[in-house]
């Protein structure tokens, strides 16, 4: 962890998105996987506004942007093997894939939903075979939905049908949905019903499927793998909880809860500064260690050490955004860090970078018209609680 700890230490800003003229919340982030052993070159950003804005990894010179009014985007995702496309769900009940070297607005694929999905989280899995996405409820409905994702790189814009659903493990808006990084047919699902749902899409039903019900008690914001061949799972909660299962414990005597915080800012000593909120987690592979990303509303950011005898500050990144910071993607293999905010900046972090650019960064919080939906639900995330 010293050496993390260091190297947090020595993020510096090297480069800062210019602010476009629409500013707008950036609320997820995804960079694309190198499809041979160079660096990823693109980053994708969904945005408040409708769009999705395309980056070079690099420069943060932007691209291109994809606009899906009058639906709402939710997530971005690069596929895998070709890091050329790139998906995002769309709350018009379709997930959309868009192949980035062409100058068209059209998507080249689209997946279609049954007609009253609207679709809130999604992901695509490890080897690009499968694609799922979350719905919110819709009267007493909520679905995880799959379909075959093979051909997006060569396909003229075809929509695509689901492949089937799942709709008894969650009983209220599928909020977060995460694949395993190594297992193609291992997902997990999180939802504002509290409920953190593993799944072995192999299985020929839903119920032999679901592998393990976690409960969080509360409304789940954030999910991921961790461990050691990514045997645990993690979620972070609208509360800003933390809860932490040991998968591997299943059919042992062992209790599969390895950390539960029920508020995370009560939980973190920050010095001469506070912690307000989380915004998600990674899992380093070399330091075998799980960090959450946490931050102020003036938009400093704390890295966060896991352990299963409690939470630790390891460090804090000042100066760079001026509001909440939304979204983040952490690159491994050169350690650099990618963060937005709703401050309308992108911004990547170097170990020992110099910002070359003299421009001040913004002080405004932009006043934006899209609410992000899923800050909503405190008030309704005690409601309807599942019984493990």
């Amino acid at each position: 962890v010293e050496k993390i700890e260091e190297q947090l230490a020595s993020l510096r800003i090297a480069k800062r998105s210019m602010l476009s003229e629409e500013p707008a919340y950036l609320l997820d982030i995804d960079v694309s996987k190198p499809a041979q052993s160079e660096n990823s070159c693109f980053v994708a950003v969904s945005c408040s506004n409708k769009s999705i804005r395309v980056y070079n990894r690099e420069t943060l010179n932007f691209l291109r942007e994809y606009s899906s009014h009058p639906g709402i985007l939710n997530g971005v995702r690069f596929a895998h093997a070709c890091d050329n496309v790139v998906f995002s769900a769309c709350s018009d009940g379709t997930v959309k894939c868009w192949d980035i070297r062409l100058a068209t607005q059209k998507p080249v694929q689209i997946f279609s939903g049954y007609p009253s999905n609207v679709f809130i989280s999604f992901d695509i899995n490890r080897n690009d075979l499968i694609i799922c996405a979350g719905t919110e409820k819709v009267e007493k409905d909520v679905f995880l939905v799959f379909w075959d994702a093979r051909g997006i790189t060569n396909c003229a814009s075809a929509t695509k049908e689901p492949l089937g659903v799942y709709s008894e493990s969650h009983n209220d808006d599928i909020t977060k949905i995460c694949f395993h990084p190594i297992e193609p047919n291992l997902v997990v699902s999180g939802s504002t019903d509290g409920l953190v749902n593993v799944f072995d899409i192999n299985k020929d039903n839903e119920d032999d499927a679901l592998i393990s019900t976690c409960n969080s008690d509360s409304s789940v914001s954030f999910i991921g793998w961790s461990g050691k061949d990514y045997k645990q799972v993690y979620c972070m909660t609208h509360d800003e909880g933390f809860c932490w299962w040991d998968i591997a414990q299943l059919d042992t005597e062992e209790p599969i809860t390895l950390l539960h915080v029920l508020d995370v800012r009560d939980a973190v000593c920050v010095e001469n500064d506070s912690l307000h909120y989380l915004v998600g987690g990674l899992y380093h592979e070399k330091a075998d260690k799980l960090f959450l990303l946490g931050g102020t509303s003036t938009g400093n950011i704390h890295l966060i050490s896991c352990g299963t005898d409690g939470l630790s500050l390891v460090g804090t990144l000042c100066g760079g955004h001026s509001a909440t910071v939304r979204s983040f993607c952490w690159n491994l293999t050169d350690e650099s860090l990618l963060t937005g905010g709703e401050d309308a900046q992108l911004l990547l972090w170097k170990p020992g970078a110099v910002e070359r650019s003299l421009a001040k960064k913004a002080s405004m919080k932009i006043a934006s018209s899209v609410q992000k939906r899923v800050r909503v639900h405190n008030s309704s995330s005690k409601a309807g609680k599942s019984k493990i």
